[in-house]
C-alpha cells in the first residue's frame, strides 16, 4: 500500500471530525470542551498529516538517489577488483623473489678456515684496526681503500703495503698455503674525475685496477700467482646505501677472500725431441720468412 493511500483516510478523519465539531456547534449540542477537545484533536491530526507527507517526501528522494547510485557502487567494485587483482600479481612476484633468495642463500658456502689461519688472520686484522677487517665466518679481508690507496689512485700506500707484506706471510705458511685467494674491488658510486678517468675510466675500472694492485703486492711478497684472481664489481656492491654528492667511504674497499684450493697442476703436452740428432737437425734448419702478404 503506498504512503499516499494511507494519509488519504487521515484526511478524511481530520474533515469528518471537522465536520462533527461545526455540527455539534451549530446544534448547541457540544460543550466547549469538548469542542476544544476536537479542535485539538484535528490540528493533531493535520500536523502528523505534514509530518507523514514530509517523510514520503524524503523517503522518494532517498530511492532516488540509491538508484542513481548503483552505477557508481559497480563502478567502485570493479576499480577494487582491479586493485585487487594487481595486489595478488604484486604478491606472487615477491614470494617468487623470496623462493629464488632461498635458493640463493641455500647455495651459498660459509668457509670455515683453519683455526691457525683463522688466528693469524684476526691477529693481522688487530694489528692494523683502522685498515683491515677480518670476518671469519666468510674467510674474508676487508681493507678500507682510504687508506690502501689515494683518492683516484691504484697504487697502494706505505702503510698499506707493509700489512700486505705481511698478509702474505701468512698466506705463504702452513695451512693457508692450501688456500686460493680472490681479490675484490670495490667503489661507492661518485662519478670519476676527468683527472682519474685519464687512467681509470669508470668506477669499475678503478676498482679492478686495485684489486690487480694488490695482487701484485701480494704477488711480489712471494704469494704464488696461480693462486691469486683479481676482479672489480664497481660501485655496484655496495655494503651500506650511498651518501650521494658526498660519497661513502665504507664502500671504497678492497676484500680478500681465502677459498679452498681448485687448482690442479697440468703438466707440459708440448714434444720434446730426445734424439740429439733430431734436436740439431730442427737447431740447423734454414730459416724461411714469409710475407704476412703474402
Amino acid at each position: 500500500m503506498r504512503t499516499t493511500d494511507f494519509l488519504r483516510p487521515t484526511k478524511r478523519l481530520a474533515l469528518t471530525t471537522t465536520l462533527i465539531a461545526i455540527a455539534g456547534i451549530s446544534t448547541g449540542c457540544v460543550s466547549q470542551q469538548e469542542y476544544d477537545k476536537l479542535w485539538e484533536t484535528n490540528r493533531s491530526l493535520t500536523n502528523r498529516n505534514s509530518t507523514l507527507q514530509s517523510q514520503l517526501d524524503a523517503m522518494n528522494s532517498s530511492n532516488s538517489q540509491l538508484q542513481g547510485s548503483a552505477g557508481d557502487a559497480q563502478s567502485v567494485i570493479n576499480r577494487l577488483n582491479g586493485e585487487n587483482q594487481q595486489l595478488r600479481n604484486q604478491l606472487s612476484a615477491s614470494q617468487n623473489a623470496y623462493g629464488q633468495l632461498e635458493d640463493r642463500l641455500g647455495s651459498l658456502q660459509m668457509v670455515t678456515l683453519d683455526p691457525a689461519t683463522d688466528r693469524a688472520l684476526s691477529d693481522l686484522a688487530g694489528k692494523y684496526p683502522s685498515l683491515i677487517i677480518y670476518d671469519s665466518d666468510h674467510g674474508m679481508l676487508r681493507f678500507a681503500s682510504d687508506l690502501t690507496f689515494s683518492s683516484g689512485s691504484d697504487e697502494v700506500q706505505s702503510p698499506a703495503m707493509d700489512s700486505l707484506k705481511t698478509l702474505a706471510n701468512v698466506l705463504t705458511s702452513g695451512a693457508a698455503a692450501n688456500y686460493d685467494i680472490q681479490i675484490v674491488g670495490h667503489t661507492d658510486n661518485q662519478k670519476i674525475s676527468s683527472g682519474t678517468a685519464k687512467r681509470h675510466p669508470t668506477n669499475m675500472h678503478l676498482s679492478a685496477h686495485r684489486a690487480i694492485s694488490v695482487r701484485n703486492a701480494l704477488g711480489n711478497a712471494g704469494v704464488p700467482w696461480n693462486r691469486m684472481e683479481a676482479a672489480g664489481w664497481g660501485e655496484h656492491r655496495p655494503v651500506v646505501a650511498n651518501n650521494d654528492g658526498k660519497g661513502t667511504a665504507a664502500n671504497r674497499r678492497v676484500e680478500i677472500f681465502l677459498v679452498p684450493s681448485t687448482y690442479t697442476e697440468v703438466e707440459s703436452t708440448q714434444a720434446t725431441p730426445t734424439n740429439p740428432a733430431a734436436v740439431r737437425q730442427i737447431e740447423e734448419r734454414p730459416r724461411v720468412d714469409v710475407d704476412p702478404m703474402k
